[in-house]
């Protein structure tokens, strides 16, 4: 008697809190993110305009070399949520030349070097300025 009592309670509250739920979950932004699987250092980016709003859809691009005399090469693409922000990963820990991500928003473009050996967790505010 009291199981079939719950499993009604149940049956009546879980679309409720699902609904509920729903909208909730519409409003976070996920921010985008790729890895290229070489290490375990990661970039965050948050790309802006010249009058500080984000950037819809800027694009990120990197290429890593690795391996055995850097022989290996990873290019890697991403795009900025309505944010402004994306997420790279999995960058090695001790490359043997800085990184270079180039960022791109229409015709606008600038390079942000880093360095994952000494800064392996980067956050990187960007600016994007038409001159």
């Amino acid at each position: 008697m009291k199981i079939t009592r719950f499993l009604w309670k149940l049956a009546f509250f879980c679309p409720i809190l699902a609904l509920c739920a729903g909208p909730l979950a519409a409003t976070q932004q996920d921010v985008p993110h790729v890895s290229a699987d070489v290490g375990t250092c990661r970039a965050a980016f948050v790309v802006r305009d010249g009058s500080n709003k984000p950037i819809y859809n800027a694009k990120i691009d990197v290429t890593i070399h690795y391996g055995f005399m850097n022989l290996r090469k990873t290019q890697l693409e991403i795009a900025t949520n309505a944010d402004g922000k994306a997420l790279v990963e999995g960058l090695p820990n001790f490359p043997k030349k800085p990184l270079e991500f180039v960022v791109k928003s229409g015709t606008v473009s600038k390079v942000i070097t880093d360095d994952p050996s000494s800064t392996c967790l980067g956050n990187f505010d960007v600016t994007l300025k038409v001159r």
